[in-house]
Parts: C-alpha cells; sequence; structure tokens
C-alpha cells in the first residue's frame, strides 16, 4: 500500500492510497467533521490522534468521505464509517471490498452510526448488527451540574459529604498541570495494574499522546487540586453544536468521590451552556456500565457493526 509521507503540506491521500493520521491532519479532518456534526464519540480528531498507533489509523478521502481504516499489527483490520455527504452505499461497499481484497478476511466496518445504517437501510447486499458494548452514554449537562431530584440524592449527598471534608480547588487545564497530570496518570496505571491488560496500556498511552500536545489540539480541560495537588483531571471537546464529549477522565481513587466531583465540576465550569454531554461507551465491562446507568443518561448513541453478506462476497446462501 502506497503510503504519502506525514507532513502538513502533503498532498490529500487520496483512496486506495491511505496514509497514517498525524497532527498536521487536524485542520482539514475537523473541518469534514465540523460539516459532518457527528454523534459518536469517535468522530473527533482528538479521539482519532489519541488512538491512532493503537489502532493504527490511516486515513484517505474518496468522492468527498474521509476514510479511516485500522491496521494494527496482531488484530483484525477493520474501518469506521465513511465520514461525508450521502449517499454513501457506493463508497461503504468499495471499502468493505477493499479490506477484503488486502487482507483476505471479510471486511467490517466499526462503530457506524444511525444516518450511515439509514442511508444502507433496503440494500440486500450489507450485513448490519448493532453492538451495544459500543453504544455511548449521552446525559443533559444539566442533570451532571445539579443532581437534582430524587435520583440523584444518594449521589449529591456523596458529593456534598466529600466537598465538606475536602477543601479544594478548580483550576482550567493549562500546561502548568501537565507533568502532574502525567504522574497522576501514572499512578492510576499503576493502581489498576495497566501492564498486565493491554487495553488498560493503550489507554496510557493514548492519555500521555493528548496531555503532551494539549494545546495544539485546543481542548477544554479542568484539574481538581487538594491542598494545592492535583487529584483529578478531566479532558473534552464539543462534540457537535449541541454536544460536548468527554474524552478523558481520571482521579485519585483513593479520595472516594473524586470521579463524583471531576464530573459536576468540569461539566458546570465548561459546558454550562451545551445540552447534552457524551461521555462515551462502557466497552461491555460490568462495573462501567454500572457506573454509567447510575448518572442516568438521556439517551443512548447506537452504533453499529456492518459488513457485506455472504452473497455479495461471493459466498453461499
Amino acid at each position: 500500500m502506497p503510503v504519502v509521507m506525514t507532513s502538513p503540506a502533503d498532498p490529500v491521500p487520496v483512496f486506495p492510497d491511505f496514509k497514517p493520521l498525524e497532527l498536521g491532519d487536524r485542520d482539514l479532518i475537523r473541518t469534514l467533521l465540523t460539516a459532518y456534526q457527528p454523534d459518536t464519540s469517535e468522530w473527533t480528531f482528538t479521539n482519532l490522534f489519541m488512538w491512532r498507533h493503537h489502532y493504527g489509523l490511516s486515513w484517505a478521502m474518496h468522492e468527498g468521505a474521509l476514510l479511516v481504516v485500522s491496521q494494527s499489527a496482531g488484530t483484525s483490520p477493520f474501518a469506521f464509517a465513511p465520514m461525508g455527504p450521502s449517499p454513501r452505499q457506493n463508497t461503504t461497499r468499495l471499502l468493505l471490498h477493499w479490506l477484503g481484497d488486502r487482507y483476505g478476511v471479510a471486511g467490517t466496518i466499526e462503530r457506524a452510526d444511525q444516518r450511515l445504517v439509514d442511508e444502507l437501510d433496503g440494500s440486500p447486499d450489507f450485513a448490519i448488527e448493532a453492538i451495544r458494548d459500543q453504544f455511548d452514554y449521552v446525559y443533559r449537562c444539566e442533570d451532571l451540574i445539579q443532581l437534582g431530584g430524587r435520583k440523584y440524592h444518594a449521589k449529591r449527598n456523596h458529593l456534598n459529604k466529600l466537598m465538606r471534608s475536602h477543601p479544594f480547588d478548580y483550576e482550567p487545564l493549562t500546561r502548568n498541570h501537565i507533568d502532574a497530570c502525567l504522574q497522576l496518570a501514572d499512578n492510576w496505571c499503576q493502581w489498576r495494574r495497566c501492564e498486565e491488560d493491554m487495553s488498560l496500556t493503550g489507554e496510557w498511552d493514548a492519555i500521555r499522546e493528548v496531555l503532551q500536545h494539549y494545546e495544539e489540539l485546543d481542548l477544554q480541560g479542568g484539574v481538581i487540586l487538594l491542598n494545592r495537588k492535583v487529584e483529578a483531571f478531566s479532558l473534552g471537546e464539543l462534540l457537535n453544536q449541541q454536544t460536548a464529549v468527554v474524552h478523558i477522565e481520571k482521579a485519585n481513587p483513593q479520595i472516594p468521590g473524586m470521579y463524583a466531583l471531576i464530573n459536576q465540576q468540569f461539566c458546570e465550569q465548561c459546558w454550562g451552556q451545551i445540552s447534552y454531554v457524551n461521555r462515551e461507551q462502557d466497552l461491555g465491562e460490568p462495573g462501567l456500565r454500572k457506573a454509567k446507568l447510575s448518572y442516568h443518561p438521556d439517551h443512548m448513541v447506537a452504533k453499529y457493526r456492518v459488513r457485506l453478506d455472504k452473497v455479495e462476497q461471493g459466498g453461499g446462501p
């Protein structure tokens, strides 16, 4: 596969000549995403950038659509949904055939949004499956700030107890906090024994990428300080005009309630004028699913796996 050398001055890669995703691609990809106004958490430049090494992400353009493929060693290759104007049936079919021809296995598109599924509806050559573990949790921002009503009674009491016993400061995250945030993330990884879990190792690498390029990525962030020490931080950005997405949230697990505090404060300080907050998926982890459901999401954003059916791939019925 031809690869264009990475540089902001490089020409736009055209399918099937993918190139690795890099920081210099930020402005073009953000322009494409702003035009699309996505509602799935994967579709920000920051998310693609922070996970680019873990998933081996490369990109190319085809007929106005952004194509992103994952070609990480040791994992099955896949593509994200073509990101661009409709109709996208032909581009989706072309991309799936390319994956199959290149790797000798049936290609898949992962985490496709409802808009693409609606476009493919009625086309008999696509097999589409909802993947619950990838569904995004979306909350009313006001709910996360106010924690009002009976359903948030326990959380509100727990948070008030923490705030009474631990006087804290909230500050916007700046370059002056980066080293302390990296140290907190490293400590968290030691507590969770990241070296024994490849997904946690990948997350730590992604966190380091974001923090080391925090200013270039133009993110919103906040930190909680106790006695002037960073004990929690969060990072996010606008996903679309009505929704912010939280990419990273880390806190000292030895201080009960610290996650609840950074969640509430980050929403209040950064996203008070935004209707919704997307807090991404639970990946099928029972503890994470329980925690996300306990905040009573306003709605879920469905995501799907798309593949060519057996007949279209040349197999039997």
